[in-house]
């Protein structure tokens, strides 16, 4: 029975899908004006583990991440390189998906932009004004935060203490400094008309929209980053509520933060780790699989020298013994221990931290067993784990290693020890032996 932690009730809770197998996933994707850092891209791992584990349980999941291709970050750096803002996005999108490759995550089945709904967008906003939870000023469109008691619910607020949390921004412009916006009436940089004069959509419409469009009503999963719980998750949700009378997600998750040095990575401060420079994409993958998805990761490069190095472990063990079971062992049979173990830490708030700690020990394990069988048993265990997570390292045993190893063996048997020692340093060179 898998359970996981809702920010929403603040608990661990049975997940149980809307419509029995069928599960719609949304995680808030990234702003594309820069290179993402290795913390934002901890939510595109975790979550990428989640989709696969949930089809691991045969669970039908389509999952969305979209991209926030207009925001005046965007604007800014696309004026500071005197170049189109749509060009700007391209790139960064383009270095987005390099980078989801680079940490081993497969792309959501759907990457929606935020300039492909700019219609729907407006009407939405429009509706929200009749019904009486927005208004206009001189600045844009705000929404009336103040409308709904279950506002603050989310990020656990109380919504007349809020003040200290909000970014206030045209602080006088508004009716209540709680008030957020739904459009900016602007003409600087990209700009749409709009029933309220050329300007762009506020951030949390933007999400709040691409839900209502492609999934049509509540969805099961609404994720991202911790930092994302306030205001951004609390103000696409009371929106929906207001729009289309129901909240946004049943099941809201939020992964921690990943610091540098203990101190927060942002790129205000120039403390930022890219995902282009990191050495190894799967170690790196593996470091953030061995901390569970909800506690802070304090990254350094003795942490990360020690991911290196047990990767590295991991994947000569994998070959070593791939060697030694051959090209057609069965791979079909399983260690059902290994398995439960796994599946008992994942259905437990997906306790990755627990299953790297389970797939390095049975490591130590496949080093020591001396029966074929008991090895052929525990290897297709270990693989199959390390396919969920995709930190399976890439290597693959060829015929022509194989007959190189044969080889080997067969020199040491008959004492020819110059054709040995050559063959011994090819294969060790592989990382076969």
């Amino acid at each position: 029975m898998l359970k996981i932690y809702n920010t929403l009730t603040r608990k661990v809770e049975e997940f149980k899908p809307i419509n029995d197998n069928k599960v719609n996933m949304y995680v808030c994707g990234p702003t594309v004006y820069s290179d993402i850092h290795i913390g934002n891209a901890r939510p595109v791992i975790f979550f990428d583990v989640f989709k696969n584990y949930l089809q691991y349980l045969n669970y039908d999941v389509y999952y969305v991440s979209n991209i926030t291709d207009i925001d005046d970050k965007i604007i800014e750096e696309a004026k500071k390189l005197e170049i189109l803002e749509h060009e700007l996005t391209e790139k960064y999108t383009d270095a987005f998906i390099k980078a989801t490759n680079k940490v081993n995550s497969n792309l959501p089945d759907l990457m929606p932009k935020a300039t492909e709904y700019i219609d729907n967008i407006i009407a939405y906003v429009e509706d929200l004004i009749e019904k009486d939870y927005a208004y206009v000023t001189n600045s844009g469109v705000y929404f009336k935060s103040g409308s709904f008691d279950e506002y603050g619910i989310l990020s656990n607020q109380d919504k007349d203490e809020l003040e200290a949390s909000v970014r206030i921004e045209n602080k006088g412009d508004k009716q209540d400094f709680r008030d957020f916006s739904l459009w900016k009436k602007t003409t600087d940089g990209l700009n749409y008309d709009s029933p309220w004069g050329k300007g762009r959509p506020g951030w949390h419409t933007e999400c709040a929209v691409m839900n209502h469009e492609i999934f049509k009503g509540k969805i099961d999963i609404h994720g991202g980053g911790s930092d994302l719980i306030f205001p951004h998750h609390e103000n696409e949700n009371i929106q929906t509520i207001a729009h289309s009378d129901h909240d946004l997600s049943k099941y809201w998750m939020h992964v921690g933060r990943l610091d540098f040095e203990s101190e927060k990575m942002s790129k205000s401060l120039g403390n930022t780790v890219l995902v282009k420079d990191i050495k190894d994409g799967l170690a790196f993958r593996m470091l953030v699989l061995a901390h569970h998805y909800r506690r802070p990761i304090n990254f350094n490069d003795e942490l990360y020298d020690e991911y290196l190095q047990n990767f590295e472990r991991l994947k000569k063990t994998l070959m070593r013994t791939n060697l030694k079971l051959g090209l057609n062992f069965n791979k079909e049979v399983f260690n059902n221990e290994i398995i439960e173990k796994f599946v008992n830490e994942m259905n437990n708030d997906l306790n990755t931290a627990n299953v790297v700690s389970i797939i390095l020990q049975e490591i130590k394990t496949l080093n020591k067993i001396n029966d074929i069988i008991d090895i052929n048993k525990t290897y297709n265990s270990i693989v199959m784990i390390l396919k969920v997570l995709n930190i399976m390292p890439k290597f693959e045993l060829t015929e022509k290693v194989l007959e190189k190893y044969n080889n080997w063996e067969k020199a040491r048997s008959d004492k020819n020890f110059a054709l040995a020692d050559k063959l011994r340093d090819e294969l060790m060179d592989e990382g076969w032996i």
